[in-house]
């Protein structure tokens, strides 16, 4: 079983930073991707941030320049940085993992975090 846990969601003001964390656990042959989702009540589940396997990243227009994706060198832990953050980036962001085991691609999901950008 691969287990994804998240850490670094919180309250903040406008113009603010937070970093999430988000580390893979578990047996796994390969760890294809690493990214970031968010869903608010209103909208669906969207992605923000995406690494992979070769390190090309991928961001949602919305993000762009403010927010940083980054893993650590194992490969495992990835990060997201969020600078100058928008009352509009409230949501519980996901972490999403597109792994293989053995012979079978999955998709994992974390347990979500809660940000909170307060204008």
């Amino acid at each position: 079983q691969v287990q994804l846990v998240e850490s670094g969601g919180g309250l903040v003001q406008a113009g603010g930073s937070l970093k999430l964390s988000c580390a893979a656990s578990g047996s796994f042959s390969a760890i294809n991707a690493l990214g970031w989702y968010r869903q608010t009540p209103e909208n669906e589940r969207e992605l923000v941030a995406k690494i992979t396997g070769g390190s090309s990243k991928y961001y949602a227009e919305s993000v762009k320049g403010r927010f940083t994706i980054s893993r650590d060198n194992a490969k495992t832990t990835v990060y997201l940085q969020m600078n100058s953050l928008k009352s509009e980036d409230t949501a519980v962001y996901y972490c999403n993992a597109d792994v293989t085991i053995t012979y079978q691609r999955l998709l994992i999901w974390g347990q979500g975090t809660q940000v909170t950008v307060s204008s």
